[in-house]
């Protein structure tokens, strides 16, 4: 079960790795100095969850979880971190798939880690999954909030937002 369990967390940092790259990404395609300054935060709280991963790795490998930090684990910001509202609206093509790409790495990190949770037999596994599960759902539903909004505003330059 160990072996399964180290893959399992192998999988979730090259996850993480794949998130930090696509928001470094979002951050280079915008002019909004605010909006590169959030992607460029979403990518530093990826980078901080492979860490998490990588200790959680080397800990379960080595047989020696007990020694695992968990007080390493720190809570999500406020929900409210980001001001999105200030979005380059212009470029609404590339807001709306951005967001909408967020939205489902996001979604599939959840299940992912809820998966995750639900076989490892390791209680500080379960915590750090656990953990997880809290900083991608916010993520998910700072984005799904939103992709309402950007979604509104592509309908409406398109000139078929539904009335």
């Amino acid at each position: 079960m160990q072996q399964k369990e180290l893959e399992l967390i192998k999988q979730a940092i090259l996850n993480e790795i794949e998130g930090y790259e696509f928001y470094k990404l979002a951050s280079t395609q915008t002019h909004n100095t605010e909006t590169k300054e959030a992607f460029l935060t979403l990518a530093t709280e990826e980078m901080k969850h492979v860490e998490w991963l990588k200790d959680l790795y080397l800990s379960m490998k080595d047989n020696a979880t007990d020694a695992y930090d968990l007080a390493n684990l720190q809570d999500p910001p406020s929900p409210h971190i980001f001001k999105w509202e200030n979005v380059d609206r212009k470029n609404a093509d590339l807001a709306v798939s951005v967001f909408s790409i967020g939205m489902q790495m996001e979604k599939s990190a959840v299940k992912f880690y809820t998966e995750a949770m639900s076989i490892t037999q390791n209680d500080v596994a379960r915590k750090v999954y656990e953990k997880l599960i809290e900083w991608e759902n916010q993520h998910l539903h700072q984005f799904s909030d939103e992709y309402e909004l950007l979604k509104r505003d592509w309908w409406t330059t398109q000139s078929y937002a539904p009335f």
